[in-house]
Order: structure tokens, then sequence, then C-alpha cells
């Protein structure tokens, strides 16, 4: 019996002991480890955080604060607060808060509007046609153009940005424009446009319908051969036209041309625009004048004509969006550091002030209105949530000759300081309480001044203040 018991423990000793052993060998087994998947998921996982904070680092922060702002848009915040990201405009307001590593601007006391975009300009960046090969952003016409407060400007077929000291990212668009010639004085050209103009739209018309088509027979694409792609560009809305012409009579054909086919003209010139300003309404135009240019009246017409200093606010006044240019072919010669009333463009629009068009349209046809010509008013013309950080930081109203630029942004990023120029840092510099300082000092902390002259100056300086200190005490016992 006693035999059959201890069997009976050994035996379960056993088994115990076998379990145990798998037990264990169940828990080394690498099957109950961390599987390589969930593994390289937590790797991606921190690559991922690392990849965000590294991007968090590289953004660049601006923000102008305690100026006026004229967004264009109508309104005037005062001591407002513009805060951009990365060469984005993210808020307009007040109570904005801004990140520790933001670059700020304090602009106390001043105005900010929005970068100037010229219509029409040479010289200012100081290159070729190809904008995007040929610039130079270190000419003398870039920091000219920047100091009377263009951003953007159209050279040639495309429109660029003043980023002084780069080239990355200057152009914004091109070819928006399509050149055509209507001549009241050359009545073949005008009936050959006609035609080309009348074989445009029924290859539009074609076109069109072979889109709406849904059947599947329907044949190839219409090619259009033979046919003018600007033209149909034109009619189709992808392109504007764009026509030079100063006449009345000119302008009146022109009208009715646009009006026939369906499309808005862009004119440049125009300097009896505004006797015949209705019908330019009538057909959605919109005018490129220089407000300062004058023309005599034909004195063998009986009709109106010449120019007006009330062209611009007669031509608004009917519905007719004006842009400005300013006079001559350039907006940054030399001859703009003693006259610059003479040609920069606020001073232009100062000119259509002066014969009655509004304050707000003048600075429109300077900012917003040629951005929307050129296609790019989705990006620059305006302070606006979400559009390019390009603004202009003056010391008075924009449209007033003795006011002058103080700071021009692109993109973010400060590109021209009056006070730093050699142009115009010596006309009125700013006081030096608006300088920004080279080392600041905490509140409560002493700082040694030091007195002008060499040490032994100094030193003898502070042994005669001890001396007469002491002559005082002398008398005072007396």
């Amino acid at each position: 019996m006693k035999a059959t018991i201890q069997n009976s423990w050994l035996y379960a000793a056993l088994i115990l002991g076998l379990g145990l052993s798998i037990l264990g060998t169940a828990t080394a087994d690498p099957i109950f480890e961390p599987s390589p998947l969930t593994s390289g998921d937590d790797d991606k996982k921190e690559d991922a955080e690392e990849e965000a904070e590294e991007e968090e680092d590289k953004t660049r922060w601006y923000a102008i604060v305690g100026g006026d702002i004229f967004p264009g848009t109508g309104a005037i915040l005062r001591n407002a607060t513009m805060l951009c990201k990365d060469g984005k405009i993210v808020e307009i307001g007040y109570d904005v808060w801004i990140p520790e590593d933001a670059e700020t601007l304090d602009a106390t006391g001043h105005r900010v509007y929005p970068g100037i975009v010229a219509i029409a300009s040479s010289g200012l960046f100081g290159g070729g046609s190809d904008l995007a090969n040929s610039v130079d952003p270190f000419s003398q016409g870039m920091l000219l153009g920047l100091a009377s407060g263009i951003t953007s400007a159209v050279q040639g077929a495309e429109i660029a940005k003043l980023k002084r000291g780069s080239i990355e990212d200057l152009v914004m668009g091109s070819n928006f424009f399509q050149t055509m010639r209507y001549r009241s004085s050359v009545p073949s050209a005008k009936q050959e446009l006609r035609k080309k103009l009348d074989a445009a739209a029924e290859f539009l018309r074609t076109l069109r319908a072979w889109r709406a088509d849904r059947s599947k027979d329907k044949g190839k694409e219409p090619k259009g051969s033979g046919i003018d792609k600007g033209l149909v560009a034109i009619l189709a809305g992808e392109k504007r036209a764009i026509f030079r012409e100063d006449n009345r009579a000119g302008l009146l054909d022109i009208a009715n041309l646009s009006i026939h086919y369906g499309f808005r003209p862009v004119i440049q010139g125009a300097r009896e625009a505004w006797t015949v300003a209705d019908a330019l309404g009538r057909a959605g135009a919109t005018v490129i004048i220089t407000p300062r240019d004058r023309r005599a009246k034909d004195e063998r017409l009986v009709t109106e004509g010449g120019s007006s200093i009330e062209n611009a606010r007669i031509l608004h006044e009917h519905g007719v969006h004006v842009a400005i240019r300013s006079i001559g072919s350039g907006n940054n010669t030399m001859g703009g550091i003693a006259g610059r009333d003479v040609v920069h463009l606020p001073i232009s629009a100062s000119f259509a002030v002066r014969g009655g068009l509004p304050e707000q349209a003048a600075l429109d046809g300077i900012t917003i209105i040629p951005a929307r010509l050129t296609g790019v008013g989705h990006r620059v013309g305006s302070l606006e949530v979400g559009k390019d950080a390009d603004c202009i930081i003056t010391d008075g109203d924009l449209l007033n000759y003795a006011t002058f630029v103080q700071w021009a942004v692109v993109d973010g990023t400060m590109v021209y300081d009056k006070q730093a120029e050699m142009y115009y840092a010596h006309i009125r510099p700013r006081p030096e309480d608006q300088l920004a300082p080279e080392e600041r000092v905490d509140a409560g902390e002493e700082v040694e001044v030091e007195e002008e002259g060499d040490a032994g100056e100094g030193a003898s300086n502070e042994e005669e203040s001890e001396e007469s200190s002491e002559d005082k005490e002398e008398s005072k016992e007396d």
C-alpha cells in the first residue's frame, strides 16, 4: 500500500514538473513577444511626430502690430494686428495670439496698406522679358519700386513680385492679355477682325455642342484648324482683350464690338473715355488711365473731346473699373528721388482724387483692380485671410505726396526698410524711439553710460565732480 502511495506522489510530481517546464517554455516562446508589425507602427508614429515637430520648427511667423490697417475692403482697423504664417495672412484684428518665435514689426503710428500692383512698368526687375531667368533681385529699379510702395508689377507678358534679394517664386502669372487692334481709320482691318471673331464664335459654339453631346457616336473633338486661338480664348473668357485707344470714335467702336461678341474689353489710354462712359459701362470695360496725362480737344470736331481731370470719376460713376498707371514709361526712375510727385503711382492716383474719384476707388485702382485684371486677385491686391502677406507700412496717407513708405513686406518677409537705404534714409528719418534697439535692457537693470571722449577724460570728470562735492560740504560747515 505504501509503495502504491509513494508511486502516486511520484507520478504527480513528475506531471507537475512537466507542466511547469511546458509553461516556462511557452512564456519564453517568441510568439508572446510584441509582433514586428506592432513595433514598426510605433517607430513610424515616432518618426511622424518628429517630422511634425520639425515642420513646426520651420514655420515662419510674422506679425505687424499696432498700425492702422487699411485692408482694401472698405474697413479700417485702428491699432490692429496682422499675423502671417509662411507668407500667408492667417488673422487680422484684435487680441491676436502671437507665437513666441514670431518676427514682429511695431507699426504704431503708421498705416498698413496692401502692396501696390503696377499694371504697367519697366525696369523694376532689371531683366529681360523672361523674368524667371533674367531678374536681378538686387537692382536699383527693384529698390526704388519698393520705395514707392510697389510689391507686384507687370513686365512684358508676366506679373511678378518684387522679392528683393530672392529669385524664388517670383512670377505669379503670364499671358493674361490678348492684344487687339480695332481702328476706325482702317476699315479693312476692322472687317478682317470681325470675320475672325465670327469664325472663332462659330467654332466655340460647335465645341460646346460637342462637349454637351452624350451620345457614343458623336465623333472626335473639333480641332478648329485655321481659327485664331487667341480670339477663342477671349470669347471663352480665358483671356482679356486689351486695346490701345484714346479717341472718342475708337472707344465707341470698341464698346460696340465687345457688346456684339460678348466679351469685356480692357482699354489702355482712354483719354476721351469720359465722353462715352455710358457705352463703356454697358460693355463691362476696364480702363487703364494716367490721370495726369493731358490732351487738347480737336477743335475740328463738334463733339466733346480732349482729356479731363474728371475722367476717372465719370468712368467710375458709370460702372467702369479704373486701373491707374503712372506718367511716362517707368515707376522707378532716378527722377523719383527728387520728383516723386511726378512718377510715383500713389501720386498719380491722388490726381484722380483731385478730379473727384473717391479715395477708396483710387486705392483700388493701384491694388485690387490691376490684380484682378492679371488673374492674381486671389493672392494680392487686398489684405485678407488666406492671401499673400504683401503689404506696405507708411507714415501717413498713401495718397499724400509727403508720405513715405517706411517698410515693405512681401510674402511675410521684410524686403525694404527706408531707414536702412541710401536713397531716402536722410529725408525725414524716423525718431530714435521708433528704431529697434540693438540690445534690450530689462526693467530695473542698471546700465553703464560712457561719456563721450576717452577714458582719461571720463576719469578726470569724475574727480572734478568729487572735488566740487567736497567744496560744497566745506561751505556748509563754515
